[in-house]
């Protein structure tokens, strides 16, 4: 399956896989994944819908290009030219992780004029905690925490990543670390694949970022799907997002981590499906 590519204001190449016909879909990934992470979903719901998976610039095929500008802000750039590009209108936005939060500041600067609904996958509104906020990653990841987390990744990227993942909430994932697991090891052989700069610079952007009073403020529906075992985030932060949104169905899935709708494909698609049907 090729990628198609458009060229956006600052001369990068933003790529993404479209497929089928209909209303439009467009699935933005997490932090460090790439365009493929959603195929699998995408592939299902091209029946009915017009589906891209885009590709965030310094991610993926990509990062090859360490040099690229990889903030949030120009992130919010590249869907709205995506989206103008192929003048598309009733949009379902649904974002995983660093997806959501994409989905979140191109709603805070672009509106919802082009959107019909919203799907966040397992996010919060504002990553780093501090003494009014116990939200964000950990609970307790405040910004000395960051601090280092940003110069481990400037050490070792790779390893960083992993440890981030596994030294969460999930014991399941710091014991699949710790033997060092087929999955860890394939993550790792992944990560060391990407040029690092881009995605230190991705994330020193997004935890900067506090969408809390955006939330309030989203007026069209929106589907919610976090797991009851997230490495990063608790099904508190979960309800409290559904309460600030005023649209909102909220699912929390069982046994599953960050990643709820790899633990449960079926049942995320068939919720996806029936969403984006009803809008």
């Amino acid at each position: 399956m090729s990628m198609e590519s458009i060229t956006v204001a600052d001369g990068s190449a933003i790529r993404y896989i479209s497929l089928g016909q209909g209303r439009p879909l467009i699935f933005l990934h997490g932090w460090t994944a790439n365009a493929r992470e959603w195929l699998p979903f995408a592939s299902e719901l091209a029946d009915r819908f017009q589906v891209f998976c885009w590709e965030a610039r310094g991610h993926g095929s990509q990062s090859e290009n360490a040099a690229v500008d990889a903030d949030i802000e120009r992130m919010a750039d590249d869907l709205q030219q995506l989206i103008e590009h192929h003048d598309l209108h009733e949009v379902t936005l649904i974002g995983h992780s660093m997806g959501a939060l994409t989905a979140w500041e191109y709603m805070r600067r672009f509106g919802s004029a082009r959107l019909a609904g919203l799907c966040v996958v397992d996010q919060s509104p504002k990553l780093v905690t501090d003494g009014s906020w116990r939200k964000g990653i950990y609970g307790d990841f405040d910004y000395h925490r960051n601090q280092s987390f940003l110069a481990r990744l400037q050490e070792d990227f790779a390893e960083g990543v992993l440890e981030l993942v596994a030294l969460g909430n999930n014991p399941r994932s710091r014991e699949n670390y710790e033997r060092n697991s087929r999955g860890f090891q394939q993550m790792r052989d992944y990560l060391r694949s990407l040029s690092p700069a881009p995605l230190i610079q991705c994330w020193d952007s997004l935890t900067q970022r506090d969408y809390r009073e955006l939330l309030a403020e989203i007026d069209i529906p929106a589907l919610l799907i976090y797991g009851d075992q997230s490495q990063f985030y608790s099904t508190e932060l979960a309800r409290w997002v559904a309460e600030q949104i005023p649209q909102s169905e909220l699912h929390i899935y069982e046994e599953s981590d960050h990643s709820p709708h790899l633990w449960h494909r079926e049942r995320f698609i068939w919720d996806l499906r029936r969403f984006a049907d009803a809008l």
